[in-house]
């Protein structure tokens, strides 16, 4: 039995929840997103409440269960409040700034990192060794996340780099004399 499939899912006031089929649309203030769902799972709706159910007993029904309903309270939770993440830059020299559709990032190569914004996302950098980045659709702003990190991930020795805002680096011993 999935835990996760079993829980409902709370629609807040303020959003505007369909289910037409196996497609499940959630509008609010910070957008509109919908999701697809599998023939193996069933999505209804009670009041203010979503409910996911498998259609039958078989392994990828089960499977899709809990991944079903996670996908639907991101959309749900992305219309209403929005994701946000937090990148911190440690370096000498290392700084991030935002001109125009452009995150730029200084991090110590012989040029500036250019990486294009889109348009669902939008990105602050309150310091210039800090980025904020929030929007509706979590897996969205993870992956532009993801991407930052990926041009200097954070090194074991100093611990420069790009880091999310909570990430613990593991710090090794340097050489010895």
């Amino acid at each position: 039995m999935s835990r996760v499939g079993q829980m409902p899912i709370n629609v807040p006031d303020g959003v505007d929840v369909n289910v037409a089929g196996q497609l499940i649309t959630a509008k609010g203030k910070l957008g509109e997103l919908s999701v697809s769902v599998v023939d193996d799972v069933e999505v209804t709706r009670e009041e203010n409440q979503i409910l996911v159910k498998p259609r039958g007993n078989s392994r990828h029904a089960r499977n899709m269960w809990g991944t079903t309903r996670s996908l639907v309270q991101n959309i749900v939770t992305g219309v209403d409040e929005g994701f946000t993440i937090n990148l911190e830059i440690v370096g000498v020299g290392y700084r991030a700034a935002v001109e125009g559709k452009d995150l730029v990032l200084q991090l110590g190569f012989s040029h500036e990192v250019r990486h294009p914004i889109p348009d669902e996302i939008s990105v602050k950098c309150e310091r210039p060794t800090a980025i904020s980045i929030s929007g509706a659709n979590r897996q969205q702003v993870g992956q532009f996340a993801s991407n930052i990190r990926s041009y200097r991930p954070p090194e074991p020795y100093k611990g420069k780099g790009v880091k999310y805002e909570n990430e613990y680096i593991l710090r090794k011993e340097g050489k010895k004399k």
